[in-house]
C-alpha cells in the first residue's frame, strides 16, 4: 500500500495557508503541524465546552467525554489499558515528576543507567537522582556512529539496578533502538524500562504493549496535535511508586503522576489524533478491525513513505566530503532526523538555507552530551533537516538542491 500524499497533505491546514507557500518545513523534529482533526476538536471546545468538565450540566458532561475518550482511544491505539495513559503539560514535566517519584521509591545504593545519547530533557532529571544517593551508570554510546550496543547494556546491569532510561530512537543520531528486545533484557535483570518515544512518536504512533516498556513518554505537539505530554505507565508499578497528585486521587493511576490540574482542552483535543489515524486508515484499507490494528497499519504506512523519501537524503549527505552524517545510513533503521556535521556554524546555515525556502534547524537540540560523545562542538551544532510521512517527494528533491548551493562540496 502507498500513502496517499495529497490525501494526507489536505489534512493539515498549513499546507492550505498562503504565509506557507513555497516553503519546505524540515524541522519537525522541533514540533510537527497540527492535522485538521486536532484543530477542530480544540476549536469546538474553546467555543462549546470552555468549562470545569465532569459536572451533570450538559457542556461540562461533554468537556469531561472529551478528555476521556482521548485516553481511551489512544490508550487503544498503544495496546494499554485506558488508565495507563496520563497527560502532563509536556514530557519534560511528565519525566520530572516521575524522577520525584523514583527518588522517594528508591533507596542508598540503588543504582540507574541513562544514556548519553538523550535529549537532556530525558537524562537530566534522572542525573540528579545521584545528590539523592542513587548510583548513575551511563549506557555510552560508540563516538564514531552513535550506536547503542546491547551488549553494553548487559555489561552494566547487576541486582543494584533498577531502572534503565533510554531513548526509542536520538533526536540527532535518529537511529532506532530495538526497544522490545531492550526492555527484555531489562526485565529479566530485574528492573524496570523507561522509553524515551519524543523522537519516534511522529513516524507512527508506537505499539506500547508490544514493546513491553514499563513507562513510554512522548509529546503529542510533535505527533500532530497540541502541546501536551502523553505517558503510558504499567499499572502495576504505576501504584508501586510515591503518588505525586493530590492525596485523595492516590487510587487514580492516570491522577498520581499529574500533580497540576490538566490543560482540559489540549487533553480533550488530542482525540483529534485517534480521529487522524482512524481517518487515513479508512482511505487506505477498507478492511474493518480494532483500533490496535489500525494503529499498526497507519504506523507501517508512514513509516514505508518515510523510508522512501529518506534514502536518497542519506546517500547524498554521505556523498559529500565536507558533511558528517550522524548516525546509520539505512533509512530502514533510521528515522527521518538527519544530524549534519558540517564546517562553521549550524545554525547560520539554516539561515541561508531559509533563503532557499528551506525551514531547518541549526544548534546542540538539548543533546549536548550526545553531541560531545561523537566528537562535535556543541557550540557549532549540527545542522538538523527532519520531516514526518506529510513531506512530499519534491520536498526532498528542493531541499538537496538547497544543500548543494548552501554546503561547499
Amino acid at each position: 500500500m502507498t500513502l496517499d500524499i495529497d490525501f494526507i497533505r489536505n489534512q493539515f491546514p498549513a499546507f492550505q495557508t498562503q504565509a506557507l507557500k513555497g516553503q519546505a518545513f524540515f524541522e519537525n523534529a522541533g514540533g510537527s503541524y497540527t492535522c485538521g482533526q486536532v484543530i477542530d476538536r480544540l476549536t469546538r471546545y474553546y467555543y462549546e465546552r470552555k468549562v470545569q468538565p465532569y459536572a451533570p450540566y450538559e457542556a461540562s458532561t461533554l468537556a469531561g467525554a472529551e478528555m476521556d475518550e482521548a485516553r481511551e482511544r489512544l490508550a487503544a491505539i498503544m495496546g494499554v489499558d485506558t488508565d495507563e495513559v496520563s497527560f502532563g503539560p509536556s514530557t519534560t514535566q511528565n519525566t520530572y515528576v516521575l524522577s520525584q517519584a523514583f527518588a522517594l521509591h528508591l533507596s542508598e545504593g540503588d543504582a540507574i543507567i541513562v544514556t548519553n545519547q538523550d535529549h537532556e530533557a530525558n537524562t537530566g532529571p534522572w542525573r540528579r537522582l545521584a545528590d539523592r544517593g542513587i548510583e548513575v551508570r551511563e549506557w555510552q554510546i560508540d563516538p564514531e556512529t552513535g550506536h547503542l550496543d546491547i551488549m553494553d547494556l548487559s555489561n552494566l546491569l547487576d541486582d543494584r539496578v533498577k531502572l534503565v532510561c533510554f531513548p526509542h530512537c536520538s533526536n540527532v543520531v535518529g537511529e532506532i533502538n530495538d526497544v522490545a528486545a531492550i526492555c527484555t533484557v531489562i526485565r529479566a535483570a530485574g528492573a524496570y524500562s523507561c522509553v524515551d518515544g519524543v523522537s519516534y512518536a511522529p513516524h507512527g504512533i508506537p505499539d506500547v504493549g508490544a514493546l513491553g516498556a514499563d513507562i513510554y513518554m512522548f509529546s503529542a505537539y510533535k505527533v500532530y496535535g497540541p502541546h501536551q505530554g502523553i505517558m503510558c505507565i504499567n499499572r502495576d508499578l504505576g501504584m508501586r511508586l510515591p503518588n505525586q497528585g493530590h492525596y485523595f486521587n492516590a487510587d487514580s493511576l492516570y491522577k498520581r503522576f499529574t500533580p497540576a490540574g490538566p490543560d482540559h482542552a489540549q487533553v480533550a483535543a488530542c482525540a483529534g489524533l485517534a480521529d487522524y489515524i482512524d481517518d487515513v486508515y479508512a482511505h487506505h484499507s477498507s478492511d474493518d478491525t480494532d483500533p490496535r490494528a489500525r494503529g499498526h497499519f497507519v504506523h507501517d504506512l508512514f513509516r514505508a513513505h518515510e523510508v522512501e523519501l529518506l534514502q536518497p537524503l542519506l546517500d547524498y549527505c554521505r556523498s559529500k566530503n565536507s558533511i558528517r552524517l550522524l548516525g546509520p545510513t539505512d533509512a530502514a533503521i533510521k528515522a527521518p532526523t538527519v544530524a549534519l556535521s558540517v564546517q562553521g556554524n549550524a545554525d547560520a546555515i539554516a539561515g541561508e538555507l531559509s533563503a532557499h525556502g528551506i525551514m531547518a534547524g541549526g544548534g546542540d537540540f538539548y543533546a549536548v552530551r550526545c553531541l560531545e560523545a561523537q566528537g562535535i562542538d556543541p557550540m557549532n551544532g549540527v545542522l538538523r533537516v527532519s520531516f514526518v510521512h506529510y513531506t512530499h517527494p519534491d520536498e526532498v528533491a528542493k531541499l538537496i538542491t538547497a544543500l548543494d548551493q548552501v554546503v561547499p562540496s
